[in-house]
C-alpha cells in the first residue's frame, strides 16, 4: 500500500493567451475550479493511473473549499486520514495557464502548513511514503526518518524546490525533480549527468518535460523519451507521473517499465485541463502505450533515445545496461 502525505488545494484556474508579465494584465477567457495540490494529486494518480491501493495523509479547513478535494479522493477510491483545522481556511492555488500549454501558479497553503509530525498515521501495511514540499520540511523530516525506521520504502517528490536538510536527503530511496530542481539539490549547474552523479540518494529520477525523463539507481542510467501528445494543460503532468511510478513500483514493477507507464500517464494527463481531472485511468494509460511505435521501449539504439542521452550530457553510443 502507498501512502501519501502531502497537500490539498482548491485550484482556481483561467486560461488566457498568455501568462502576464509583472505588471501586465491579461484577459482571460474560461475560468473553472478544480481539485488540486500536489499530495492530492499524486494520489489520485496513484490510484487511477496507477490502480495501487493508496491512503493519503492530509490537511484542510473546515469550509466549503474542502468539499470537491475530498470528493475527488473519495471517488478515486483514496483512503483519507484528515487533519481538520478549525482557523486556517483550505488550500487554495490561482493558476494561469496559456494558450500554449505552460502555467504560472501561486499557492496559498493554508491549512496545508499545519500538518506537523505528530500527524503521520501508522505505516503498518504501508511499501511506499510518497511526499512533496507543500508542507512543512519539518514534517517532511521526520514522516521520512519514521519510515526509514520502519524499512518503508521513502519517495520525495522535491518540489516545489527549496533546500533540504542532509538528515531528509539521507532517509530518501528515490528522489524525483525535474530539471531546475536536480540542479537545486545538487548544487551544481551543468549537466543532468553530472548532477546526478553529485546526488547520494539512491535512485533519482528526472523529468525532463518534452525530452522525456532520465534515471540513476545506483551506477546504472535509465532514459524514457517523451510520448508525442498535443498538449492542452501541463498542470498536473508532473504529479501524474510520479503517482504513476511510485503505483508501479509499489506492484512490482522493475524501473525501466515503471518509467515508461509513468511517462506515459503524464503525456495523457498533459491533453486534458486541470489537475486531478487530466489523470488517466490505469486502462487508459495501458491501451495508450499500445497505440505507441516501438521506439518508446527503453532499448539501446533507438534515435530518441540517444538524442535524450545526449540532451542529459551523456556519450550516445553505448553498450546495453545489464
Amino acid at each position: 500500500m502507498i501512502l501519501v502525505a502531502g497537500s490539498a488545494n482548491l485550484d482556481f484556474v483561467v486560461r488566457a493567451p498568455h501568462i502576464p508579465a509583472p505588471g501586465e494584465t491579461v484577459m482571460g477567457r474560461d475560468f473553472q475550479t478544480f481539485p488540486g495540490g500536489k499530495g492530492a494529486n499524486q494520489a489520485v494518480a496513484c490510484a487511477r493511473a496507477g490502480g495501487a491501493p493508496t491512503h493519503i495523509l492530509l490537511a484542510l479547513g473546515s469550509d466549503v473549499y474542502a468539499t470537491p478535494l475530498e470528493a475527488s479522493l473519495q471517488q478515486a477510491g483514496v483512503g483519507l486520514h484528515i487533519k481538520r483545522s478549525s482557523d486556517q481556511p483550505t488550500g487554495t492555488a490561482f493558476i494561469c495557464v496559456s494558450d500554449d500549454a505552460e502555467n504560472a501558479i501561486t499557492v496559498a497553503p493554508g491549512a496545508n502548513a499545519t500538518l506537523g509530525p505528530e500527524d503521520l498515521p501508522t505505516l503498518q501495511g504501508v511499501t511506499h511514503l510518497l511526499m512533496q514540499l507543500e508542507i512543512p520540511v519539518e514534517s517532511v523530516t521526520a514522516y521520512a526518518l519514521a519510515a526509514r525506521a520502519q524499512g518503508v520504502q521513502v519517495v520525495l517528490n522535491a518540489a516545489p524546490a527549496c533546500p533540504l536538510p542532509a538528515e531528509l536527503l539521507a532517509a530518501v530511496d528515490i528522489l524525483i525533480v525535474n530539471e531546475g530542481e536536480l540542479a537545486l539539490m545538487a548544487a551544481h549547474q551543468g549537466t543532468v549527468k553530472a548532477c546526478l552523479e553529485r546526488l547520494q540518494v539512491p535512485c533519482v529520477v528526472v523529468t525532463l518535460g518534452h525530452h522525456g525523463c532520465c534515471a540513476r539507481r545506483g551506477s546504472d542510467f535509465f532514459f524514457v523519451p517523451a510520448f508525442e501528445v498535443q498538449p492542452l494543460d501541463t498542470t498536473g503532468a508532473g504529479d501524474t507521473f510520479c503517482g504513476a511510478l511510485v503505483a508501479a513500483l509499489c506492484q512490482g514493477d522493475p524501473l525501466a517499465q515503471a518509467l515508461v507507464q509513468a511517462s506515459a500517464a503524464g503525456a495523457l494527463a498533459c491533453t486534458q485541463l486541470g489537475a486531478q481531472s487530466s489523470i488517466p485511468t490505469r486502462a487508459e494509460v495501458a491501451a495508450f502505450m499500445q497505440q505507441q511505435p516501438s521506439d518508446q521501449d527503453p532499448d539501446p539504439g533507438q534515435a530518441k533515445r540517444q538524442a535524450l542521452r545526449h540532451f542529459c550530457g551523456f556519450p550516445t553510443q553505448e553498450t546495453p545496461s545489464p
